[in-house]
């Protein structure tokens, strides 16, 4: 878990007036995937689906900001759906479809194909237009086999879906998934990450990101941290 509160106040003043106000909730500018959020969720609950699915949105969000060539409309909700289709795999075989060495691409597909289904019904049900309903469905229903992006949406989509796994969570996540350590989960999403993302913007995140992973393996940063 992140840090939320603070363990002391080293400098012993309150500085508290200073702080700029919270940036905008994006479930306060998209109503919408609030709804969205409230019929997904219980599909999510498989193999921390839920906290990926909001990690991914926050990328997503940050990604459109660069492309405004993107729709958020179409964007956001098949980001917040897109993985609701493992809900319909047998639980017991959702890593097998995508270990390292090996998978499962049936049931990737599988996936894919339900997910478009559930979220072609769950949009149809909050009343969103048919247009969008059609466009979000099309991304999801190859968002992980499809090896090429559909349009502007689909690539912010597919790149957000992976930049999750250089993400802390991301790695803690698979370490468990797969019983590697931290340096081998790293190794493992970088491979199947950098190369393959769509948008410049991504990369940049993506390089990031595995820049401050690879500086918390150091030995003197471990050297820091005893136990880790």
């Amino acid at each position: 878990m992140i840090k939320v509160h603070p363990q002391a106040n080293h400098f012993g003043l309150d500085t508290s007036e200073h702080i700029p106000p919270p940036m905008p909730d994006l479930f306060e500018t998209h109503p919408l995937l609030g709804e969205i959020w409230g019929r997904a969720r219980a599909l999510l609950a498989v193999r921390d689906n839920d906290a990926h699915t909001l990690l991914s949105l926050s990328l997503a969000a940050s990604l459109l900001h660069a492309r405004p060539q993107a729709d958020p409309g179409v964007v956001l909700p098949a980001m917040m759906l897109h993985d609701i289709g493992w809900s319909q795999v047998e639980p017991g075989l959702v890593l097998a479809a995508i270990a390292p060495g090996g998978g499962r691409p049936e049931l990737v597909l599988q996936h894919e194909r339900e997910g478009a289904r559930l979220s072609t019904e769950i949009l149809e049900s909050l009343g969103v237009d048919s247009l969008v309903v059609e466009q979000v469905a099309a991304i999801i229903d190859g968002h992980d086999s499809r090896p090429h992006a559909l349009n502007p949406d689909d690539e912010i989509v597919k790149d957000a879906d992976k930049l999750w796994r250089l993400t802390p969570h991301g790695l803690d996540t698979i370490m468990d998934w797969f019983g590697l350590h931290r340096g081998q989960a790293l190794r493992l999403c970088a491979t199947r990450v950098l190369g393959k993302l769509f948008t410049p913007e991504a990369t940049v995140m993506a390089r990031g990101l595995i820049a401050l992973e690879q500086a918390n393996l150091w030995p003197r940063s471990r050297e820091l941290r005893p136990g880790t």
